[in-house]
């Protein structure tokens, strides 16, 4: 019998985590190290007022990815983790007092944007919500749902000759110019322009395909009970019981590699562990350090592409006023001034817009107990700079009190003598996430080429592979999953390639053979 091969996964965000699952469930001996004391990643708690407050990503969509995963390992979601589907999206709230409701069923939004605006916002949303799912239909299955395409293999795999659909992806155009396409309010051009920063970046310079967000959304928005820290402990569970190792605690210094390939990468305790494969679930801009030598063949990401940042406040206060929803944003009067303070001067603007998950909420803003303090994530924009920049105490608190005046005018009021607050700077995410100056989504998605500026699974040395939000195909919890799954496929490829011993079974019920 050949000796099993030994994977060292680096990194428990959700990346990591589904390589781990994908690659033990094909037979392969997988250890996890990770440097924090908890798996999740980016999906992590912060306690404010002795309770645990989700601190990272919040909205949780593509459900089939998670389904997937799980049956590539003999389990089923369902019976792991109880995931409720929202009937109502978001609420939306501005300082002129208007408030929008978004739904999962596209005629009743379409009812709330001609009470909102006018009926021709509305059929402008029809139009808008079939186009957005005809860029995800395409995009599925030859992009988000693959082995990263260039632009001429992304063309063969919709079809050359399919020239409507390829147009229809509106690649040059950016996505708030596509939004003038569809509505003549410009507050809901700023509603769904908001779209590009969850991929932390700007709708002014983003491509209009990010409109397939919209989609992703409308086919499902979950609430993960216990929230989503709660889903990484269930891969973390399902890991275990496939047989991976964890290493918490466990910080890699280096990863070595010789002219065969990798060999084993250095801890911070002076410990070496050797492995025969490596997947990297780290922001790519790391390597460079890690690798001695180089030869990854990937670079890290420029300053000035880097993604978004977030100033973020996790939260426990009384709130009155404005109805929260599970899921609601206070959008700033200047949108194109926002972003441009963000972008060019890299700095944080004096009106943010504002996002705040209200999590002891449901999906319509019911709150078990009007009474108590209820727990909030603020989430605001912020340059990545946390490299270069300390947010002081000051400036932190001033960025609050600026966002607070923003709730004030769309009338939330949050009881300031009840509220306790950790907030996380660029700084701290610097800090939590190497090399990456807090940027949260690798490299923005800025212009039409940087869907294929982002590295795929593989890297220039053999063994070393790559998952997490700043490969291919993106960032986002779900996509983040797709990035390990399609790592741990790559491994499994190339070492079907090597051996003429029964091929393995990868996700999606797909042989290597």
């Amino acid at each position: 019998m050949t000796r099993r091969q030994k994977l060292i996964v680096v990194g428990a965000g959700a990346g990591g985590l589904s390589a781990a699952i994908t690659a033990a469930a094909a037979g392969i001996d997988v250890t996890l190290v990770e440097r924090a004391t908890t798996p999740g990643g980016k999906m992590r708690t912060v306690s404010a007022g002795d309770r645990p407050v989700d601190a990272g990503p919040t909205v949780l969509t593509m459900r089939w990815v998670f389904e997937r995963l799980f049956a590539t390992a003999g389990a089923t979601l369902d019976s792991r983790i109880r995931l409720r589907r929202a009937g109502l999206l978001a609420r939306h709230g501005w300082s002129d007092g208007s408030r929008l409701d978004l739904f999962a069923d596209i005629e009743e939004s379409a009812r709330a944007i001609a009470s909102f605006s006018d009926r021709e916002n509305a059929e402008g949303y029809r139009r808008f919500a079939a186009q957005s799912a005809a860029m995800f239909a395409t995009l599925k299955p030859s992009y988000i749902d693959a082995q990263r395409p260039g632009p001429l293999s992304l063309m063969s795999r919709i079809g050359f000759s399919n020239l409507a659909d390829q147009w229809a992806l509106k690649p040059f155009s950016t996505l708030w110019s596509a939004l003038g396409d569809y509505f003549t309010d410009p507050r809901l051009r700023q509603l769904f322009g908001r779209y590009a920063t969850y991929c932390g970046s700007s709708p002014f310079q983003a491509p209009a395909t990010l409109m397939l967000v919209a989609h992703a959304e409308q086919d499902g928005v979950w609430l993960a009970d216990g929230g989503m820290h709660a889903l990484a402990r269930c891969m973390e569970t399902l890991a275990g019981e496939l047989g991976v190792t964890f290493r918490y605690d466990a910080e890699v210094t280096a990863i070595e590699a010789g002219a065969a390939g990798v060999t084993g990468l250095w801890l911070g305790s002076g410990e070496r562990l050797e492995a025969d494969r490596i997947i990297f679930n780290g922001d790519v801009s790391a390597l460079e350090t890690l690798v001695a030598g180089g030869g990854t063949g990937i670079a890290p990401t420029p300053r000035d592409h880097r993604s978004f940042s977030a100033l973020t406040f996790a939260m426990s206060a009384r709130t009155s006023g404005f109805p929260l929803a599970h899921h609601t944003v206070f959008f700033s009067d200047d949108y194109r001034s926002e972003f441009e303070t963000l972008t060019r001067r890299r700095a944080m603007p004096a009106s943010p817009t504002t996002y705040i998950c209200a999590q002891d909420r449901d999906d319509t803003g019911r709150l078990p107990d009007a009474d108590d303090r209820e727990r909030m994530l603020f989430i605001l924009n912020a340059p990545a700079d946390g490299d270069r920049k300390e947010f002081t105490d000051t400036e932190t608190e001033t960025c609050l009190n600026q966002a607070m005046t923003l709730l004030s005018t769309a009338g939330l009021e949050i009881d300031t003598s009840t509220m306790d607050y950790v907030p996380t700077t660029p700084t701290r995410f610097h800090a939590l996430f190497p090399a990456t100056g807090g940027a949260l989504y690798g490299r923005a998605a800025h212009g039409w080429t940087a869907s294929f500026q982002r590295p795929g699974s593989r890297t220039k040395i053999p063994g070393l592979y790559l998952a997490g939000g700043s490969a291919h195909p993106g960032p986002g919890v779900p996509m983040a999953t797709l990035s390990g799954m399609l790592a741990a496929e790559s491994l499994a490829e190339d070492l079907a390639s090597m051996r003429s011993s029964r091929p393995a079974v990868i996700s999606g019920g797909m042989s290597t053979g």
